[in-house]
């Protein structure tokens, strides 16, 4: 099948997007949206901004990230994507939800879906496309006290399997090496040979703690109120605003932005972007390679790009 590729004669860019409805991807996804010369494609669960096309998508649902892919693929015909955005998270007070896949659930959608809709897009990924994965600086035990100093996927994926911490520690230690899992992810798709046969961009952003977002909805009740007297001084801290981080984001998605050699995390510091290293497990090839395959394992692929 011929597939046909953006040049100078056709300018339109396709972006695919997950987590586009509220908080900072819903900032960015109206700035990418906005473009004349861009078609932004926005996987969703619920309510969407009416301007920007939209396609169903429960991330608690592999079947779901299925059917979204065919969904995109459909739409497109033979168009290819320009840029795809993993976005979309959740943080829980607990580790205590399940997905109908039998996953935990924080680890399910932050990582299992967006690695499964990946691995579905990827052949129609276009030469010199553009792929950022929204990661945290959680994920680093030097930022983090609770950030991974190991991982284990298949504890992640299942973890009543053995005995786990319970309560508010649980619930931030699984998003925070589920955001590991996310910077892994990236790294293991800029070092594949497809990538670098396609010369791919690819950035793991992380915002930074960005207050006023839906993301500590589940908090309990003292860690909601804490965050609120955060933002309250916001100025002082030098916090950065959702609008902020929304704009970095869409800056990054459009090529706005263009990461320095050999440098794929983006981290907003002090509302200025940021290269730095990722954590030293970030960084390690086997971590990378292990999820990978445990990842496609889980998802029922038996040949990961």
């Amino acid at each position: 099948m011929y597939f046909k590729h953006t040049d100078e004669g056709d300018p339109l860019k396709t972006i695919v997007m997950t987590g586009g409805t509220s908080g900072l991807g819903e900032v960015a996804a109206r700035q990418i949206a906005r473009n004349p010369d861009t078609r932004l494609v926005l996987g969703a669960r619920r309510g969407r901004p009416s301007t920007i096309e939209t396609l169903p998508l429960d991330l608690t649902r592999l079947a779901s990230v299925r059917e979204f892919a065919q969904g995109v693929m459909q739409e497109l015909g033979d168009r290819l994507i320009n840029g795809l955005v993993l976005n979309a998270g959740i943080q829980f007070p607990n580790i205590d939800q399940r997905t109908e896949d039998g996953f935990e659930t924080t680890f399910a959608v932050n990582h299992l879906a967006h690695y499964l809709l990946l691995q579905l897009l990827l052949p129609r990924l276009d030469q010199g496309a553009l792929v950022v994965i929204t990661t945290s600086d959680t994920h680093d035990p030097k930022a983090n006290p609770m950030g991974p100093k190991e991982l284990d996927p298949e504890l992640l994926a299942y973890p009543q399997a053995r005995s786990r911490p319970t309560g508010f520690s649980a619930g931030f230690r699984a998003y925070a090496a589920s955001k590991l899992c996310d910077l892994l992810m990236a790294r293991g798709l800029a070092t594949s040979d497809e990538a670098k046969a396609k010369r791919f961009t690819v950035v793991a952003y992380n915002p930074g703690l960005t207050v006023g977002t839906s993301l500590f909805r589940a908090w309990p009740l003292w860690a909601r109120f804490a965050m609120g007297t955060v933002g309250l001084i916001r100025p002082i801290t030098r916090l950065a605003t959702v609008d902020q981080a929304g704009q970095n984001l869409a800056d990054l998605a459009l090529g706005r932005i263009t990461p320095p050699a050999g440098r794929l995390y983006a981290s907003l510091v002090n509302r200025r972007l940021t290269w730095p290293e990722p954590s030293e497990l970030a960084r390690q090839d086997d971590a990378m390679n292990g999820l990978w395959c445990d990842s496609a394992r889980m998802v029922g692929l038996s040949r990961p790009a």
